[in-house]
């Protein structure tokens, strides 16, 4: 870039465009949001038959459109923010070294050279030292040297004119690396010309993300950090504080902080997370494809010993020693994303509000946190923790029982709100046998649900607080203990169900309300009386042990994995808690003392 075209440049134009870019990608979202949460919803509880559901789908193709377009403007949006600001700070060196050199008298050409007047003592001759022209370096040894030679002038000119053509050489490097940075990046912001958004436009998408991300790395520190190690509160208050255009840059160049933020509105960390999610799925699926098919012929028979013994072919086996893990890895991922895309696709289905993407990662065994209902306005909350095997693949079935307390609890709720959420946040053991017996899976993901707890507490913007119930499962249950055994647990109620211990012995350690401890124990659930031996409180005590202090509720369900059943008395149980009602839940009888001497 030259003088003449840094001189004339107008950084606020493009400070102007990234602002009709952004407000585009906010009318996209907005009607992403009518088209998904209100007409599909609309349509599919008054319209029946094929050329309704035809409808729908189209229009579900109409909401990813806008979610596209929503990232993309975003991104152009902050793009030119980005280079708004970098050209913007070259510029003003430019004008400040051109004010300074017209000062001093000095002339400054076209090309950035600086002439200095004949100034200075006279020499012997009595002549005075010579004027002159020079460039601007930005070569570190070639400056070096040309400021000795300036410094050793007797002309002071001839510094102040080194000085001003370096300062100006500078300013015009800056802007050029800054153009060059920047053009490819926003050319690259452009989709496909049809109406199909597809898993390679998402994968796109995502490049795009990273480019941006990375080319605009000075821009966004110019901006207000999060809190480091910041709490809930303390990342809602920075949030507050911020415009629409650093809120902006944030999503578009890092959704997933954003996202995993506790304490931000659950709209904001579902618009970033949403990105995060599409994105990730259409790399995942692009890679997928990439990868060869698993061999038809897996397994053959060999005869070992005399008797025969079946093994994996040798083409198989290649296969899998070049491709197997990351193949099963994309795979039970993309399972997992296919449950949480049908989630959101059930929107409206018997009255199921809109879905919330509040935290969403495929590492290690993937993490996700999905609400049913926005928690920021319900006037009823329920979090629910599940236990072990859980992990990204199987989050269909652990939203699924929310789904059902929030359709039980919605019955009970008397016009009120209510929101109800899966929380996988945490690294869940994977073995029955294996892990679970170990309590660092329980203490490692503690911080991680205080921490979303107090979230829901920050971002909550109703009347009055939400009436908040956590609901754990199994191991889930241990890590609600040991998060209250370690700090301060942001919840009204308990509940427990196939409890193998809570780490602590007592309904008064889990700072929630006296009485508002509550637990269930199936017919023919074996995890409360084997998992005693390992997670239990002080001589073992665990939630189904009447001295433990928890309100005993009656189920009517069998085995671990019954509690959410439809239509049983153990899942409107738990809503009546949800909902505040705890005085109509079925309790069971008191253990009589003489039953072991009749």
């Amino acid at each position: 870039m030259d003088l003449t075209t840094l001189k004339a440049l107008k950084p606020t134009e493009y400070s102007e465009a990234a602002d009709g870019y952004r407000s585009t990608s906010d009318m996209a979202s907005a009607a992403k949001d009518r088209v998904e949460n209100q007409i599909v919803v609309a349509m599919r509880n008054s319209l029946k038959g094929e050329a309704a559901t035809a409808a729908i789908k189209q229009l579900g193709e109409l909401g990813k459109n806008f979610h596209y377009i929503q990232v993309e403007c975003g991104l152009v949006s902050t793009a030119l923010e980005a280079f708004s600001y970098e050209v913007g700070a070259a510029k003003g060196k430019l004008d400040a070294a051109l004010d300074g050199a017209q000062a001093a008298g000095l002339t400054v050409h076209a090309d950035g050279s600086v002439s200095y007047p004949a100034a200075g003592e006279k020499d012997a001759a009595g002549k005075i030292p010579d004027g002159g022209t020079v460039s601007g370096l930005t070569d570190g040894t070639a400056a070096a040297i040309g400021r000795q030679a300036a410094n050793f002038d007797p002309n002071p000119n001839h510094r102040l004119a080194q000085d001003y053509a370096d300062q100006i050489a500078a300013a015009l490097k800056e802007a050029t690396e800054a153009d060059e940075k920047w053009a490819p990046k926003l050319r690259a912001l452009k989709a496909d010309d049809d109406l199909t958004v597809s898993n390679s436009d998402w994968a796109d998408a995502s490049s795009d993300t990273s480019g941006v991300k990375d080319a605009g790395k000075k821009y966004l520190d110019s901006l207000p950090q999060p809190p480091k190690d910041g709490g809930a509160e303390d990342n809602a208050e920075w949030w507050k504080g911020l415009d629409a255009e650093q809120r902006g840059a944030w999503i578009s160049m890092r959704p997933d902080s954003v996202g995993a933020l506790d304490g931000l509105p659950a709209t904001v960390r579902d618009d970033a997370n949403r990105i995060v999610f599409d994105e990730t799925r259409g790399k995942m699926q692009m890679e997928l494809n990439s990868i060869p098919a698993p061999p038809i012929n897996e397994w053959t028979w060999i005869s070992a010993g005399g008797y025969p013994s079946k093994v994996h072919t040798d083409v198989w086996m290649e296969w899998h020693n070049k491709y197997g893990d990351r193949y099963d890895q994309i795979t039970r991922s993309l399972k997992g994303m296919q449950a949480i895309q049908s989630r959101f696709d059930a929107t409206g289905k018997n009255g199921l509000p809109e879905a919330y993407l509040l935290g969403f990662s495929t590492a290690e065994d993937g993490r996700a946190i999905v609400a049913n209902g926005n928690p920021d306005t319900a006037d009823h909350t329920a979090v629910y923790v599940p236990g072990t095997t859980s992990d990204l693949e199987g989050i269909e079935g652990n939203m699924n029982r929310m789904a059902s307390v929030w359709h039980a609890a919605h019955d009970q709720a008397d016009g009120k709100s209510v929101s109800t959420i899966t929380w996988l946040g945490y690294d869940a053991p994977d073995d029955v046998v294996k892990d679970a017996p170990f309590e660092h899976y329980a203490y490692d993901g503690a911080p991680a649900f205080r921490g979303f707890m107090d979230g829901l507490d920050a971002s909550h913007t109703g009347d009055s607080p939400s009436h908040t119930t956590v609901i754990a499962h199994s191991y889930g249950t241990t890590l609600v203990g040991a998060a209250a055994q370690t700090g301060h647990l942001n919840a009204d109620d308990l509940v427990f169900a196939g409890s193998p211990g809570v780490k602590v012995s007592g309904a008064g350690e889990l700072d929630v309300p006296s009485g508002h401890v509550w637990n269930e124990e199936a017919d023919g659930d074996m995890v409360p009386d084997l998992g005693k031996w390992g997670h239990g409180g002080d001589r073992f005590i665990i939630p189904s042990d009447p001295e433990f202090g928890a309100n005993q509720m009656t189920t009517d369900t069998e085995g671990h994995s019954g509690y959410w059943d439809e239509g049983s008395k153990s899942l409107k149980n738990q809503a009546l808690v949800v909902v505040g009602k705890g005085d109509e839940v079925a309790l069971k009888p008191p253990p009589d003392p003489w039953a072991h001497v009749k």
